[in-house]
């Protein structure tokens, strides 16, 4: 089945494109382009009253989206920033010790590798990180670690953005979680709307952090936190946002929501929900969940892997992430080799968008892909990299 029409606008500006980064950058659909106005013409229609619709309905909306999707029990533990970076940030900040005592992988995102980096460098974190490999004993290992060591933070993907390996043991860290330490933060940017997710269970113990410039559809600027009751109280970086809602504190002192609205920041743009609300609206128009387009992706990922043998040099890459049966995966295929770099920039060069990383080539499946673009896909590549 193919639901094309519903990226018309995307998929016409670059006609002769094979867009297969869908995990990368998401092509944004027609309903995207239509809250994009339409966000605009609210902005000058209501000019400085324009506050009032976007806390009293767009806001609103994006967090009840949200926390369907992961089954959350309360929305209002939802809070949106323009990027997760600002949440480490901020969850940095609550912490009363210095150094913090972080445990993490190998296998994080740049946005938190990088600040720990800086943050050990300044004397601010000690981090241990376990390694992913061999992944098929990572969820164990990491999990040991946590219960082993004496860590204020423990930070861990949910699906990992370089090989797609998941990690199932999130209630394990939860059940260590404690307000006075250590928090749970689950990056869940490559899980959101790519796998079904249910955090019911850990909603009152985990932290978990992603966005809508993925699989969610709706570009950049639409990045969230859920923040369980409890935990970090009154971070110390904190916007003027905050300062709004049932407030609690000392007498006297700086006073912070009670709910997920803790961790606001100050003035931003809320284009992006305006996307984010619109792409939901129009997937339940077109009775689709995320589990109808994991499968659909599902269905494009193996018919590429049976058909790497004829895919040119692709036939000798390590697949890093297998499709196997109906189990839960990445939106993306992982494929290993010293030549990644160069089959992207050849591939690239013919008008096939992939994204690589170090030796990994990943080649990303969404809707607006059917099965006539894998075989066109698997063409290319026996043209492009001849065996």
């Amino acid at each position: 089945m193919t639901y094309k029409p519903l990226f018309s606008r995307a998929l016409g500006l670059a006609p002769g494109r094979l867009h297969f980064a869908a995990h990368s950058h998401h092509l944004w659909p027609d309903a995207s382009y239509e809250a994009q106005g339409r966000a605009w013409d609210e902005a000058n229609r209501h000019a400085d009253r324009k506050w009032d619709l976007v806390f009293g309905e767009v806001l609103p909306e994006a967090q009840r989206h949200v926390a369907a999707e992961l089954n959350l029990p309360d929305p209002d533990s939802v809070v949106f920033a323009p990027n997760t970076h600002d949440f480490l940030v901020r969850l940095h900040s609550g912490f009363g010790r210095r150094p913090v005592r972080i445990l993490s992988t190998d296998g994080e995102f740049h946005s938190f590798r990088r600040q720990a980096d800086r943050w050990v460098e300044a004397g601010q974190a000690e981090v241990h990180r376990v390694p992913l490999e061999p992944f098929d004993t990572f969820a164990e290992r990491f999990v040991e670690a946590a219960r082993g060591g004496a860590y204020d933070w423990i930070v861990v993907s949910q699906v990992f953005f370089r090989t797609g390996g998941l990690f199932d043991r999130i209630e394990d860290l939860a059940a260590l979680a404690r307000p006075e330490g250590p928090w749970v933060l689950v990056d869940g940017y490559h899980g959101f709307m790519a796998t079904p997710t249910d955090l019911r269970a850990v909603a009152d113990r985990v932290f978990y952090v992603s966005g809508g410039y993925k699989y969610a559809m709706a570009g950049e600027g639409a990045c969230f936190l859920h923040a369980p009751p409890g935990f970090c109280e009154r971070p110390v970086v904190t916007g003027w946002f905050a300062e709004f809602g049932d407030l609690a504190g000392p007498p006297g002192g700086v006073g912070y929501r009670t709910d997920g609205g803790r961790f606001w920041g100050a003035t931003m743009d809320f284009t992006a929900l305006y996307r984010l609300n619109a792409v939901r609206r129009m997937l339940d128009e077109a009775g689709l969940n995320t589990a109808a387009v994991a499968d659909h992706a599902r269905g494009l990922a193996a018919r590429l892997q049976s058909a790497l043998p004829e895919a040119g040099e692709l036939a000798g890459a390590e697949v890093l992430n297998s499709v196997e049966g109906d189990a839960p995966r990445a939106r993306f295929l992982a494929l290993r080799h010293p030549d990644a770099q160069r089959w992207r920039a050849a591939l690239l060069a013919a008008e096939i968008v992939t994204d690589v990383r170090d030796d990994v080539i990943r080649f990303g499946f969404g809707l607006y892909q059917d099965t006539a673009d894998v075989d066109r896909l698997v063409d290319a590549c026996r043209r492009a990299l001849p065996a």
